[in-house]
């Protein structure tokens, strides 16, 4: 089911959408240049330019993070960690990666699961793919979130008693909706004493930052867009990222327009919202520029830390007045400027080459 509704979505439906865009790019550019005002719900024929009029994301990974990694049999619960680095009695972490980390944008979970190889701390996984039931408490589905909940958190207790070990103490998220979710799932009483922490922070107090880069650079000169459902917790966002990127980062305010299913079930209210990010992001662009962290033609990286945001910020990346757009994400950043550029193939191999223990839940 997982890989059907990937091919559906991201194989067939992404594409769908970028061609649609190219087709009807005239009417689509004038309906970005200033937005209708709507009342209800616009006519379909408008929805349709709407939903079209800025490309989704391309060059998504083919497989999710657990295909690559073999680990898809939700009757076992995987283990990672360095065999050279690590021991029974080494730190564990629960890994809850969620739908927009592990199955569309994967290359953020791996990103999560090699930093925290990095680390030197054990990684625990759920035994399969598992959605945190946010989307469905959220568009009212309260009954079918409800069983969601329970069934995981049943599961998460059979984790707990096969793995209790471990003593895991923290649970580790890449998503700010995850996050939320998961503060009602009463982790205290599965891994007593627990605590849920978002990655960026989990890897800011072990001391990993981009000073550790490879090419000894530190930071350079990004703008960070704070999601609405922010997952850092611990202090303002923007001091945990310029602590880990550098002080060369700007905050770049203003929602990026998809909000979870909302440039789906409204896109001409994104469409509305896209034109103000857009202005902002213009001038973040031209803030960047002047402090020479970037160059007056050069393309601009915007990190974020949410996978629907990272999904609505790359649709922005011819939008700029100089140069292109990239988003992504911190932690993935994180791992290309620290490990390299091949970090993500690396790190599967090496996971896949005795780094990985699987056990019968």
């Amino acid at each position: 089911t997982i890989k059907a509704m990937r091919v559906g979505m991201v194989d067939i439906g992404f594409k769908a959408q970028r061609l649609a865009h190219d087709f009807l790019r005239l009417p689509a550019k004038k309906q970005t240049a200033l937005p209708p005002a709507t009342l209800g719900p616009a006519p379909l024929k408008e929805q349709v330019i709407h939903f079209i009029n800025k490309k989704m994301p391309g060059g998504l990974p083919k497989q999710t993070a657990r295909a690559l990694l073999d680990i898809e049999d939700a009757d076992y619960v995987p283990i990672i960690r360095d065999p050279r680095a690590t021991s029974a009695e080494t730190e564990a972490v629960f890994y809850f990666p969620g739908c927009g980390s592990e199955r569309l944008f994967s290359q953020v979970g791996l990103a999560t699961q090699a930093m925290l190889w990095r680390a030197g701390v054990q990684t625990v996984l759920p035994p399969g793919y598992l959605c945190c039931g946010y989307p469905q408490r959220g568009s009212g589905q309260f009954d079918k979130a409800e069983k969601m909940i329970t069934d995981n958190r049943v599961l998460f207790h059979r984790v707990a008693n096969t793995l209790n070990y471990l003593d895991i103490k923290t649970v580790v998220v890449s998503c700010g909706t995850c996050y939320d979710q998961l503060q009602g799932y009463q982790f205290d009483k599965i891994f007593p004493g627990c605590r849920i922490i978002d990655i960026h922070e989990y890897l800011l107090e072990k001391g990993i930052t981009l000073a550790d880069s490879i090419d000894g650079a530190g930071g350079g000169g990004y703008l960070y867009h704070d999601p609405c459902h922010s997952p850092m917790k611990l202090q303002d966002p923007m001091k945990t990222v310029k602590s880990l990127v550098g002080d060369g980062v700007m905050k770049n305010d203003r929602c990026c327009g998809e909000s979870g299913t909302l440039g789906v079930s409204r896109p001409d209210i994104s469409t509305q919202i896209r034109f103000r990010k857009e202005e902002e992001l213009k001038k973040g662009e031209a803030a960047l520029r002047a402090t020479g962290r970037v160059p007056a033609q050069g393309d601009v990286k915007i990190l974020t830390s949410c996978p629907s945001c990272l999904q609505g910020l790359s649709r922005y990346g011819g939008d700029l007045n100089n140069g292109l757009l990239e988003a992504d994400y911190i932690v993935v950043e994180m791992a290309r400027r620290i490990l390299g550029e091949n970090w993500l193939p690396e790190y599967v191999a090496a996971a896949n080459a005795g780094g990985i223990e699987r056990v019968l839940v």
